[in-house]
């Protein structure tokens, strides 16, 4: 036993003196940066040299924290420690970019700290004693702050040693469940030292297409989906050039996860829910499921375009006048140039065709210029035939002259200060405008849901209940308003370029509906409509997406069960499935209770498998309306005792959580709907028979059990009040 104990004070010693070594490198780099920073010059290359430095300033400081948490000993004996972000041993590379100490190292410059995305690192996440991978041994590295904790060695170099399948399954089992078992903080960390390989098959998969990750509660489907974004963004230059887009369900879950990106030391990333995808626009109000789900529909496109189109000009002559002269561009003429510019949204077809216009206008200027020019000769040489040709100049009746003076031809010169002047017409634009006007997509939408008339004109797949509800509702942005104004405003195209603010690509990318992204990450996807899942491909054309979620939990109005339901109006049958398997949160003594809920639920799937025990045996209370406040405040005082230092979240319905907030102060109280992708030491769940009496509710209930790392309690109603006080109305 001393000689286990001395030799873990070694290894602790030996991680301590490495770490500060990478922690003075470190602080090193962020100073040279610092100077480097004060040093750049004023100029458009100083500014653009500045922002870079900026930027690699920032990644390194946030990855700080716990910079170097493992270590792989290679059985040639090769040593490489594995960090959030990749240090070189010295000074070339250091001030570009994160991923100069990336991919394959070199003899000549093996980095100080591998970055744990880089091909070196995979070994750490997916090498078993069965299949070591050249590796000799792994080693988790536990810090606190610049201080090392403790370390877990796990030998690769042997055999099967007859560990039960359950364990041999985890890669670091010691770190993993050490982590696992830690008080929860309300904000969600890194996962980068304890990944698992199924886990890190995803981070790392290809990237060219649709990849939906289905994974029941507690398979960190929102760790693996960060870490991919960090991944990809490290493998993928061309993606941090143009931004990746997290989507979250809720403010409160993108608040949750806020630290984690940063601190693995990524920032050209913008998260944001659906409601707040279009730049200016803000949900105002609520609105019903029955009202959600009908505008959910994929259908809501065609009429969309439909809309569009009744907009759209029909040729005509149109008519301009320029320096006092009328000129008319015939109808068939405009026609053409209609049918050239039919595919382009709105405002940029409108456009092409004006800069067609305006060239179309100035032919026609110069033709008649050209025409009055060829007359004034010709009756000038008319004139000089009566003279003496001896008295004529060399050269000619011009005198060496030319252009109009000669041959009733503008100059290319003349020309384009023609079309100078005629682009820049004030004139001509409003002809254009009176004709062709700009449209705003809000109150275009208004005018559309108002109207029964234009309802049905434009989506006959509404029925005319359906147009009536549609048409009722009161003023304000609702959700399912959101995707139907972007679908419009992509529709109709912007009639200005938008500018591009802000330093950081992130920036850009929030402020421009329009922006494409490099890559779309969709947590809780299973809630996504067709609408909204249109909204995604808009901003990812090259369908680079990973959705991550899980069906069983889906709350959403829209009536889809399986993956292939969700997304075959977007992506078709071109989309590939990836299954996350192993509970690693919740604990099996709560996941045991979800059989039967998911078989209520209609399930399709089965629960994931636990790899932990919490020792604390769900427990179950059942009390009167009546006795809810009181009791259920002294129910969460106890748990907040027992898990002192961690969190305690209640999930209950709709219609109780005004009530038990007022009741439970400074105590998470959310429906299950918002508490979908968050996490607890103990849960509470009130009211369970009112979760399940609401539209999938046996999900809800799913999602509400399953929300606790620990402890779970239910809190029952007595039947009599339950029937007042616990359903939720649609």
């Amino acid at each position: 036993m001393s000689h286990d104990i001395s030799d873990r004070r070694h290894a602790v010693a030996e991680e301590q003196a490495f770490l500060d070594l990478a922690l003075a490198r470190h602080a090193a780099v962020l100073a040279q940066l610092e100077a480097e920073i004060a040093a750049a010059p004023a100029d458009d290359v100083g500014r653009a040299r500045s922002a870079s430095l900026r930027r690699r300033h920032a990644e390194l400081r946030h990855a700080g924290e716990a910079l170097v948490f493992g270590r792989l000993d290679a059985a040639d004996g090769k040593v490489r420690h594995i960090g959030r972000i990749g240090l070189h041993r010295a000074d070339p590379g250091l001030t570009g970019t994160p991923h100069d100490a990336s991919s394959t190292p070199s003899e000549d410059n093996e980095p100080l700290v591998l970055d744990w995305r880089a091909p070196a690192s995979r070994p750490f996440y997916t090498a078993t004693p069965l299949h070591p991978q050249g590796q000799a041994r792994r080693r988790h590295v536990r810090v606190d702050g610049p201080t090392v904790t403790g370390v877990d060695d796990e030998p690769l170099d042997h055999s099967h040693d007859g560990r039960s399948s359950r364990a041999a399954a985890l890669v670091g089992e010691g770190a993993l469940l050490s982590a696992l078992g830690q008080r929860r903080t309300g904000r969600m960390t890194t996962a980068i030292a304890t990944l698992q390989r199924e886990q890190d098959d995803i981070v790392r998969a290809d990237a060219d297409g649709p990849l939906i990750v289905q994974g029941g509660p507690g398979t960190g489907k929102t760790v693996v989906a960060l870490h991919r974004v960090a991944y990809l963004l490290f493998t993928h230059r061309r993606m941090a050039d143009q931004a990746v887009l997290v989507l979250g369900p809720s403010a409160r879950f993108l608040d949750y996860i806020t630290q984690v990106l940063p601190a693995l030391g990524e920032t050209a990333v913008v998260s944001t829910t659906c409601d707040d995808l279009v730049p200016g626009v803000r949900v105002q109000r609520e609105e019903s499921r029955v009202l959600a789900e009908i505008k959910g529909r994929s259908s809501w496109q065609a009429a969309i375009e439909s809309l569009v189109a009744e907009h759209r000009p029909t040729a005509t002559d149109l008519t301009a006048h320029w320096d006092g002269e009328e000129f008319v561009v015939p109808a068939a003429q405009v026609t053409h140039s209609l049918a050239a510019v039919a595919a382009r949204p709105y405002h940029d077809a409108r456009r092409v065709f004006s800069e067609q216009f305006r060239q179309i206008l100035t032919d026609a200027v110069v033709e008649r210029r050209e025409a009055m020019l060829t007359e004034v000769e010709e009756g000038y040489e008319d004139i000089l035939e009566k003279f003496d040709r001896s008295s004529a100049a060399p050269g000619g009746p011009a005198g060496g002259a030319s252009g109009v003076e000669v041959d009733g031809a503008l100059t290319e010169d003349d020309v384009e200060e023609l079309r100078e002047r005629i682009a820049g017409s004030a004139a001509v634009d409003a002809v254009l405008t009176a004709w062709w006007p700009d449209l705003d997509p809000a109150p275009m939408l208004r005018r559309l849901l108002s109207s029964p008339q234009a309802l049905r004109r434009h989506a006959p797949h509404l029925t005319d209940d359906e147009i009536a509800l549609i048409a009722a509702e009161p003023e304000g942005w609702s959700p399912g308003d959101v995707p139907l104004l972007d679908a419009l405003a992509d529709a109709l195209g912007e009639p200005t370029p938008p500018p591009a603010p802000g330093e950081f690509i992130a920036d850009r990318a929030r402020a421009q509906r329009g922006w494409v992204y490099g890559h779309v990450v969709v947590d809780e996807a299973q809630e996504l409509s067709e609408m909204q899942w249109r909204m995604v491909l808009r901003r990812c054309p090259s369908r680079s997406v990973t959705a991550v979620g899980d069906i069983d939990q889906a709350e959403a109005s829209h009536r889809h069960t399986s993956w292939a339901q969700a997304v075959r109006s977007t992506f078709g049958d071109r989309w590939r499935a990836a299954e996350l398997t192993i509970c690693y949160r919740t604990p099996r003594e709560v996941m045991d209770l979800t059989g039967p809920v998911l078989e209520k639920a209609g399930s399709r799937n089965s629960p994931p498998r636990a790899v932990r025990s919490s020792g604390v045996t769900p427990w179950e209370e059942t009390m009167t309306e009546d006795e809810i406040p009181a009791r259920t405040a002294q129910l969460v005082a106890g748990m907040r005792e027992r898990w002192a230092g961690g969190t305690v979240g209640v999930v209950t319905t709709a219609a109780r959580a005004g009530a038990l907030t007022a009741a439970l102060p400074g105590v998470p109280v959310l429906t299950a709907t918002g508490a979908k992708g968050l996490e607890w030491d103990a849960t509470l769940v009130v009211d369970p028979a009112g979760i399940t009496a609401g539209p999938r509710g046996w999900n809800g209930l799913y999602v509400a059990l399953t929300r606790c790392t620990q402890e779970l309690g239910q809190v029952h109603v007595t039947p009599e009040s339950s029937r007042t006080g616990g359903i939720v109305s649609e």
